[in-house]
């Protein structure tokens, strides 16, 4: 009887000790289940577009690099909501991915970042990367990680940010009346009010019925995104203003990347560039095929003298909206370090 109570008594420490180290494994988030970390990857895009082209690579890498231990859903055409819903679904710790810019960094706490898609900021591509490379740019990504937002991948090209509307805009003055749509961010409302137009904030699943029903006239997008959301059907004048040079990056939360472990964070970061490298390179092969697919369809190309637009885009950088929360001296901080020698 005595040997088997101190058996007994055995086993039940030796239980104990196990529930102390799976609780202590399940805390810090890197336990060893056998079950792959499953992430949701969310965007606005349709299928076909490069971006989500370039994000079926990046799941493609990230389940080969890591070996079954993680698995990617991918879900386009704002499937998972909105991009401001998806952020709010990673601020709450769900592990998802979506892209975003500096336009809604700036309304999520870190107002400087807002700069980076302002009109015309970029006079090239090379600026943009020398810019993510900063050591400006390195301060602005810990505060924004103190607000709960990592960012995997910075080198994405999305596109020159062009105008596709139902009447032409040739010149500056055409963009007074017009309602254009834009996504719900201060940076690029204020960036079309300055050029005269009525910005007009809607999730880009929306627009194509908004420019049947008349509430927009119009909407900017790289050509990419304008062509394969089908808008042409209702707008049929393109206007090359290409206002932005567009790179975007892609984040997840804190919460969700810090219980990943070391390796499988890697894994995810290193992958993402990778994979925007793919993007880029089917970027640059899609402009003129898309164009001309664009004038087949029999949509007006139009194409402007660029210096009256950035002359009339100057004023953005001095509105109160902005320098009224951006640091001192902000944009020549920028311009110094975006410079390629």
């Amino acid at each position: 009887m005595k040997k088997r109570i101190l058996v007994l008594f055995v086993l039940a420490a030796l239980i104990a000790v196990g529930s102390v180290w799976a609780t202590g494994d399940a805390q810090d988030g890197k336990a060893e289940t056998g079950k792959p970390v499953v992430i949701q990857i969310g965007y606005e895009n349709n299928p076909g577009e490069p971006v989500d082209l370039a994000i079926h690579e990046w799941k493609r890498l990230i389940e080969e690099r890591s070996k079954g231990s993680m698995k990617v859903d991918i879900f386009p055409s704002s499937q998972l909501g909105s991009k401001n819903e998806i952020i709010d679904q990673m601020l709450a710790g769900m592990n998802v991915i979506t892209l975003a810019d500096g336009a809604f960094y700036a309304d999520r706490g870190v107002p400087d970042l807002g700069i980076t898609f302002g009109p015309y900021l970029f006079a090239s591509w090379d600026e943009a990367w020398k810019l993510t490379k900063s050591d400006w740019w390195k301060s602005q990504l810990k505060i924004l990680e103190s607000k709960g937002l990592k960012i995997l991948t910075a080198n994405w090209i999305y596109g020159d940010r062009h105008t596709l509307v139902k009447r032409p805009i040739r010149q500056v003055s055409d963009f007074k009346g017009l309602k254009i749509r834009v996504p719900n961010n201060l940076i690029q409302v204020k960036g079309l009010e300055v050029m005269g137009a009525t910005p007009t904030p809607l999730p880009l699943g929306d627009v194509y019925t908004a420019l049947q029903q008349g509430v927009v006239d119009g909407l900017e997008n790289p050509l990419p995104v304008l062509y394969n959301g089908k808008f042409h059907e209702v707008a049929k004048y393109l206007t090359l203003d290409a206002h932005v040079k567009n790179f975007t990056t892609w984040l997840c939360g804190t919460t969700f990347f810090n219980s990943l472990t070391p390796e499988q964070q890697n894994i995810l970061t290193q992958t993402g560039d990778e994979a925007g490298l793919f993007n880029n390179k089917l970027q640059d092969n899609l402009t003129a095929e898309t164009l001309a697919k664009f004038k087949a369809d029999g949509v007006e190309i139009i194409e402007v003298d660029i210096i009256p637009f950035q002359n009339q885009a100057k004023q953005f950088y001095s509105l109160p909206d902005f320098t009224s929360r951006w640091s001192p001296g902000l944009y020549d901080t920028v311009s110094k370090a975006k410079a390629v020698n």
